[in-house]
């Protein structure tokens, strides 16, 4: 009787492995593949092509994801991203950084750190030099200095203008993290007051450059870099960084430093990852999610859509609501294959919304179209 009641058991774990099987039998040789956020200022096109160099060399795969995004953490006009990312309400940058190395299945991640330009570093030394998953706060900068770590501020001038001009917002109908949902968009009486104001805060700035401060301000751009990455050996890592959302309260954290939220990567399988509305991503547990659903048999592109329409669910389909979230997932297989997707239809001349960056072995690095979920309607 034990034996039988063995033999059904293997037969339906066996049938629950099938499509995992499916995704991986006849792969001789993984294609080697890097796929991010795009980003402003060509930044996913540029960490993806510094990922796939190191890979070339020889690199371990965490070394080459965590040194692409790297490169816009240190780049002071990524203010969604590292040094000059737009600030917490108290005007204070908080970043948030998670990685995992696939063939060690190790993971580490940071939260809610201050001082420190690339915290994507410091969630690796949390992997390897601890025997914790995650530090955040004044935890997470002490134990960045014990690891030798240079504490510098991180707010730049372009940030601070934008904070101050948020700031200047508040008491004209702009948007605060204190409510119970999703506040409609500032108007544009708003707008013209706050452009009013910095006039004179900032007389010696031109038009478009207060204007640019202004929207930013407003309607600050929904940021971050995931970055996951394959080697001709199969083997897998993936890292996610941010400053997180703008004029957020002090402490936040969202989607990018929870593993299984932001990020997420079964050497097995596959890795997701994710930019935009954490809160929403974190309700669906969207990386996990992706990745459960390749293990099941979906491609990247199904599975990153699959994930979307959980958070559709959420808002019981409501597009009036949910036009005000912008969410997006990045899923790379273990056998190259890659796709991402976003809730919504990108607006015309949105940059680098409605794209992400790939480099593959022997092509240069390049943006391509994102999928999407909903058509977003003329106004």
């Amino acid at each position: 009787m034990s034996g039988t009641t063995f033999s059904r058991r293997a037969a339906l774990l066996g049938a629950a492995s099938l499509p995992a099987m499916q995704i991986l039998r006849g792969q001789s040789k993984p294609r080697a593949t890097v796929i991010s956020s795009a980003n402003r200022f060509n930044g996913g096109v540029n960490c993806c092509a510094k990922a796939m160099e190191l890979m070339r060399g020889g690199a371990d795969t965490l070394d080459a994801v965590i040194a692409g995004v790297n490169i816009l953490e240190l780049d002071p006009r990524e203010n969604s991203v590292g040094y000059g990312g737009l600030p917490n309400e108290d005007g204070v940058v908080e970043l948030d950084a998670s990685c995992i190395h696939g063939p060690s299945r190790r993971m580490g991640a940071v939260g809610a750190l201050q001082g420190i330009k690339t915290p994507s570093k410091v969630a690796r030394m949390v992997m390897e030099q601890t025997d914790h998953m995650m530090l955040a706060g004044a935890g997470a900068l002490k134990f960045a200095r014990a690891m030798g770590f240079e504490e510098e501020n991180l707010l730049t001038e372009d940030s601070r203008k934008r904070w101050v001009a948020w700031k200047i917002s508040l008491g004209h109908g702009g948007h605060t993290s204190w409510g119970p949902g999703l506040d409609a968009p500032p108007g544009p009486e708003t707008q013209q007051h706050v452009l009013g104001e910095l006039r004179r805060v900032f007389p010696h700035d031109s038009e478009a450059e207060l204007a640019a401060v202004v929207h930013d301000a407003l309607f600050p751009p929904h940021g971050t870099i995931n970055c996951i990455a394959v080697n001709e050996k199969g083997e897998m890592s993936a890292v996610t960084t941010t400053s997180g959302l703008a004029w957020k309260l002090p402490g936040r954290l969202g989607d990018s430093p929870i593993i299984g939220g932001g990020l997420w990567l079964d050497q097995d399988i596959g890795g997701a990852g994710s930019t935009g509305r954490g809160e929403e991503n974190l309700r669906v547990c969207g990386a996990h999610t992706v990745v459960e659903n390749m293990r099941r048999g979906l491609s990247p592109k199904e599975a990153a859509l699959d994930a979307l329409k959980r958070v559709q669910r959420n808002f019981n389909n409501d597009e009036k609501r949910l036009s005000q979230v912008d969410l997006n997932f990045y899923a790379l297989r273990k056998d190259g294959e890659y796709a991402a997707a976003s809730l919504w239809s990108p607006p015309a001349g949105a940059g680098p919304e409605g794209h992400f960056a790939v480099c593959t072995g022997g092509q240069a690095s390049r943006v391509e179209s994102t999928a999407f979920l909903l058509e977003r309607k003329p106004l």
